[in-house]
């Protein structure tokens, strides 16, 4: 039995991913569909990016992912299909899969059978007509090759990556805002492992945060602190309360964290609890 995932912006009220599945089920009836998520904020392909990249790792080898945030949808954008990591991605060529592509080394072919598609295709909603039949298809086993072209010069979003400023110090930015009001921010755990026993200060909204914790218990009700999240993210959590509320921001602010390697530099600071 395939597997076919969903991730998309069309959220639950309106017909949309009902047909897509219908489309997805006229083709390959004995498919397993998951879905991911139908409530990235619209057009946000760097929310879309960030929650793909989390969740694909977890499924079976040959799991078809169709991610559908599609600003460009219509336009002269490709519709893409990508191997990945002993998986497969649909898309359009956005960047929506660049988390993926940093994570696995990428093949990408475009999607450009039209026999592989429905008639007529709305020039409004692909989800239904392009990347629906094209994960159908390819759940069933066609061969990738019979998709389209390879492609090599595929979009990759910018900004993912924190930049160095100048010594110690680096700008960054929140990747996504989750339900409990975390910002989860684009410095990844594993290349910032210093936070954990020197002093750093992490400056959004202009606050600085200078209490990291191991878990949200150990702040007071309401305090902010920088907390290693689940996906190997630092994020910025406040316990029992909204971060993103607090400090009124969301995803795509800026973010400044100094690491000081001179505690004497820092000042009064918090560290994880021992």
């Amino acid at each position: 039995m395939a597997v076919i995932t969903l991730t998309t912006d069309f959220g639950s009220s309106d017909h949309f991913v009902g047909a897509m599945k219908g489309v997805l089920l006229s083709i390959a009836p004995r498919a397993a569909i998951v879905d991911i998520t139908h409530e990235i904020a619209p057009q946000n392909v760097r929310e879309g990016a960030f929650v793909i990249g989390q969740a694909w790792k977890y499924f079976p080898k040959k799991t078809v992912h169709v991610v559908v945030v599609d600003p460009g949808v219509g336009s002269a954008r490709r519709a893409i299909l990508c191997q990945a990591g002993g998986q497969f991605f649909i898309a359009p060529d956005n960047g929506v899969l660049s988390m993926v592509y940093d994570a696995a080394r990428p093949a990408v072919r475009e999607i450009s059978n039209p026999r592989l598609m429905r008639r007529p295709v709305s020039k409004t909603f692909h989800g239904r007509d392009v990347f629906a039949p094209a994960a159908a298809h390819l759940a069933r086993g066609l061969a990738p090759a019979r998709f389209g072209a390879p492609v090599h010069d595929f979009i990759r979003l910018e900004g993912l990556q924190p930049r160095l400023v100048s010594p110690n110090l680096w700008r960054g930015t929140v990747l996504k805002v989750d339900r409990f009001g975390n910002l989860i921010t684009n410095f990844l755990i594993r290349d910032f492992a210093a936070v954990q026993t020197a002093p750093m200060e992490l400056r959004v909204a202009g606050q600085r945060i200078r209490r990291l914790a191991l878990t949200f218990a150990e702040a007071g009700t309401g305090e902010l602190i920088v907390i290693p999240g689940s996906a190997g993210f630092l994020e910025i959590a406040a316990n029992c309360a909204s971060a993103a509320k607090l400090l009124h921001c969301g995803a795509g602010a800026g973010l400044e964290l100094e690491i000081f390697p001179d505690p004497r530099d820092a000042g009064p600071w918090q560290n994880i609890s021992r």
